[in-house]
Parts: structure tokens; sequence; C-alpha cells
């Protein structure tokens, strides 16, 4: 067959294992939108015809299209809105900038915000009047970085007609102070929608413009594909608008919520949606967490953090999690559980190791991920293949909210011994076990070169004066890029179809500027992206190489 295109790098690292001694390949061949050939730069020559487009990269290095495993691109969208948090690191910049967007006048009168780190308040609580001084009357609603907080002011709280605990169907709350007041803190998501839902809503076009905008950042940056853990009605219609624009550059593979409370009516409309979709996104799989986020309270672990807090499950009768993932698991649903803290992760191996065995032989051909991981100890590592699922991790989390000293909210609350058991990944890579590797943007940054570099730093890029947090836990350059690559596409069952260049599979292709394999890491994390390639079309290319 005659390549329709041709793309060439004086290094490609194909993430398949290659005989000792083969010829480096310096050349790929793609037709319709697949890998029909590998070889050096003179076989090149001879697979080119009249028609073939060829892209030469000269001394670049080709690898499999880079795949972040698990972020939140539409869901984002509402946890981005307003002033900007992330770089504040005391009270005082917090609270000078949200003065700054509160002068800043808004068509729907709300102060919003995100990004906030709890680290930035040091011994200060969180508490509304913290906003309530900076907020010029309006009513605020300040999200935290873990994604599963926020902060209201009291205007906002009047409008929401909250004036004490409330009850949910989930380990969310209202916090409250010793005399029944609430603090402005709001735990978990049916806790933020009691503010949220009054706040109002961006416009259809509006948000298509944002994530249009959002994805194409998303490819210059390296990236041809996600795992989006998280899926509505809204998601459909934005993939479905894009796509018929031609504006949607990278692969998705959505994963709506199964949430307590619910039932099999609910968990068969999920399952029916398995597999629907368009050209490149579709719904493959189910999300569920089994505990909230160490840094607000609400992680499952089996002692109590420093305050007493992190000691339920999300699902108030965990069993009924336990159910749901029989559900799915006996029907081939592939499905990924958010687990934090120990207790968490320890029930969702459980409850894998439990299935019958008509729903085990079903699992055998379904990928069953565990998101986050953040604290375990050594038998728990141990029992990921026992259980035979798969991990799913954040280099950044530890890297940017955490500190080797444990003088972060997050160490502080976990103690010194569970502490040091921090992001795990190293550990799991040598027990065997398949390791994606993600951003959870908007939590993090998404770019994936800062994050492959931080995974074998343990620190944060480009700042060699700061200790690393639990070195020994440190991924190889190999590993790293793995978790973006080959260990993405096994983590989502895609492993015959993605993940390496190999003949056959989709020609879904990153360029880097330097290889990620043999730079340092510091450097590789300020390096560039000369471009991207998903069905064998260029999505993004640097403007120098035509």
């Amino acid at each position: 067959m005659t390549p329709e295109l041709i793309v060439l790098a004086n290094t490609v690292h194909t993430l398949e294992e290659r005989p000792a001694g083969f010829e480096p390949v310096q050349a790929v061949a793609v037709s319709g939108g697949v890998i029909t050939a590998v070889g050096s730069r003179l076989d090149a020559q001879e697979w080119q015809a009249e028609g073939t487009q060829v892209l030469d990269f000269g001394d670049a290095t080709l690898t499999p299209g880079l795949v972040d495993c698990h972020i939140h691109p539409v869901f984002g969208l509402d946890l981005t809105i307003g002033c900007d948090l992330s770089s504040a690191g005391s009270l005082d910049e917090v609270r000078s900038l949200l003065a700054d967007e509160a002068g800043n006048a808004d068509d729907d009168g709300w102060l919003r915000a995100w990004g906030l780190n709890p680290n930035a308040f040091g011994q200060v609580p969180l508490h509304r009047s913290v906003i309530d001084e900076v907020s010029n009357g309006r009513p605020a609603l300040i999200r935290l970085f873990d994604g599963h907080s926020a902060l209201a002011n009291t205007r906002a709280l009047e409008i929401a007609g909250i004036s004490g605990p409330q009850q949910f169907d989930q380990t969310a709350e209202v916090v409250c102070g010793a005399d029944g007041t609430p603090t402005g803190m709001l735990l978990e998501a049916a806790a933020m929608e009691l503010v949220q839902k009054h706040i109002p809503r961006e416009s259809f076009e509006s948000r298509k413009t944002r994530l249009g905008g959002l994805l194409r950042d998303f490819a210059r940056s390296g990236l041809t594909g996600g795992h989006v853990m998280d899926h509505s009605d809204e998601t459909s219609a934005l993939l479905r608008a894009l796509e018929a624009e031609g504006t949607l550059p990278l692969r998705l593979r959505t994963a709506p919520w199964c949430m307590p409370g619910s039932a099999e009516g609910e968990w068969s409309e999920l399952a029916r949606s398995i597999g629907t979709g368009g050209r490149r996104w579709s719904i493959e799989a189910v999300k569920l967490f089994v505990d909230g986020t160490i840094d607000n309270g609400t992680a499952w672990l089996f002692e109590p953090d420093l305050y007493g807090e992190s000691t339920a499950p999300f699902w108030p009768r965990p069993e009924e999690y336990a159910a749901a993932v029989h559900y799915f698991a006996s029907r081939g649903i592939p499905t990924a559980t958010h687990a934090i803290g120990d207790a968490g992760v320890e029930y969702v191996l459980q409850a894998f190791t439990d299935l019958p065995p008509a729903a085990k032989a079903a699992r055998a051909h379904t990928v069953h991920r565990i998101e986050h991981i953040e604290t375990v100890p050594d038998e728990l590592v141990a029992r990921f293949k026992e259980a035979g699922v798969v991990a799913s991790m954040q280099p950044t989390h530890c890297t940017h909210y955490s500190l080797a000293d444990h003088s972060d909210n997050w160490s502080t609350r976990l103690g010194q011994e569970r502490a040091a058991r921090a992001w795990r990944c190293r550990d799991l890579r040598e027990a065997g076990i398949v390791l994606g590797i993600g951003s959870d943007w908007p939590i993090a940054p998404y770019e994936p070169l800062p994050i492959i570099a931080d995974a074998q730093l343990r620190r944060r890029t480009g700042h060699p004066e700061q200790e690393p947090i639990a070195p020994s836990q440190a991924l190889t350059a190999l590993q790293a890029l793995e978790g973006y690559t080959s260990h993405a596409a096994k983590a989502a069952g895609l492993w015959d179809i993605s993940g390496s260049i190999s003949v056959g599979k989709r020609a879904d292709f990153t360029v880097f500027e330097l290889d990620p394999l043999t730079t340092s890491p510091d450097t590789l994390g300020t390096s560039g992206v000369l471009g991207t390639i998903v069905d064998g079309e260029v999505q993004f290319m640097l403007d120098r190489l035509g």
C-alpha cells in the first residue's frame, strides 16, 4: 500500500520490545490513520510515491502519542472560572488577588476564584470571613485546588439558604462551627452544588469556545489523547459540536460518575451509554469514588488524621459501592475508582478480589483502575496484582502540594509515617503493576513534559533547591514515558491498537524537541513539543517545520 504519510525523525522510541541489534527506526509510514510500516530513512525512500506527504522532523524525537490518564476538560470549565489562586503562597496574596477580582465588575455579580491551596492560609482556619472582607458585597464561591471543596462567603450562603448542617446521600458536609453556624467550607460535590446551582450558567457557545481553546492547548503541549474522568449530557453536546466543526484535536475516552444513592436503574443507564460517542470520543468506562481528599479531611484512612478526620467512606454504605462494582464488572464494563486513603484503597482491592467467578471471568477482558493512591502501606502495594487492577497516578499532586519536610497540610494531617508512603509510583511498577500517569487537570497543570520530569525528580521541575519527596519512588525516564504511552494504552485496555509505534496500530504521535529518555529531567521539563499527529493527521506543528 502506498503510504499517505511518512514521518521521519532521527530518534524514534517505538515503546515496543525489539530484538537486540535491530536497526533503529527512523521512519514510519501511515495510511488510513494506521501505521503500515516502520523502518529506516532508506526504507522511506522506497515507500514514497507521488502524493505521499513527508514530514521530516530531523534531530527531534518521535514517540507514540502522549495520553493523559486523568483529566477533566469539561468539568474543569466550571472549576477554572474567575481568578486563578494557584500561585498564591500566603493569605495576604489570596486576599490581594480576590480584592482585585472583586473590583472587576462581572455580569452575574459573583466573585469566582479557583486553585486555592490551603497551605497559603498557614495556621488561619478556612472561614468565610476571609473572603467577606474582600468581596465588596458580592456573593463569592472559591474553589480549592483539590476540586472536592469550596469556600463560600456569607452572601453566597444566604442566597443558597444555607444556615446550618445538611444531610446528603454521599459523605459531603456543610462545615459548621460549634454553634451550628456554617463556616463557609463546603466539602464534596453535593455540598458545593447547594451554592453552585445559584450561579448563572455560562452559555453553550461560550463553553464550546473555551473548551475548543483548551483542547488545542492540550495538543500544543504534546497530548494526543486523554482519559476524561467525568461525563454529562453537556459533554456529549460539546464534543459533538467541536467534532462537527473539525476542531477536536485529540482522542477522549470519558467515564460518567456512579454516585452513592444510585441503584440498578441508574447503573443500567450508565451501562447502556458505554461505547456511544463520535469519531474521536466515546464513553468507555464508569467512574466511582470511595473517598474524598486528605487535604479537606474526606479521605478514608485506617486511622484518623491529625484533626480526627478522614475516617469515613464516600459511600455511607460501602457495600453498595461493592455491589456497583460487581454490576459493572460482570457486564465487562471498565471502572475507575477514586481512592486516596489507605482504607479506601484496601476496600477497592477487596471488592475486586471478592468478585464471584462469573464477574471475574468477564473482568479478564476488562481493565479496572484505582485513581490517585496517595498513601498506602507495603501490604496494599502487594495486593494490586491479586486484585487484578491497574494504577493511575498524578506525580504533580505530590510535587506541587506536598513537601519533603512534611510541613504541608497533606503531610501534617497524615503524620510522618503515612506521609512517608507518598505516591508509591516506583513500588507499584516494581510489583509489575500497569501505571498510567496523568495530570488531573485542573487540579494540577496539564503540560505532560514537566509531569514526566517531576515523576523522575520527585520535586518540581526547575527547582533544584527543593528536596525530593520520597525519592525512592522516582520513576526512570522510560517508566515515566511509558506512563503516558504504553501503560496509558494498557490502562484503557487499548494496547492491541495503540501505545506503541507498531504496524497495525493507530497513527498517533508526539514529536519532542529533545529526547525524553536521555535529556535531564529539569531540561526536558522546560523543552518544547514540535508537533502532534492523531489518526495520521497533523493536529499541531510548529511553523518553523512547515
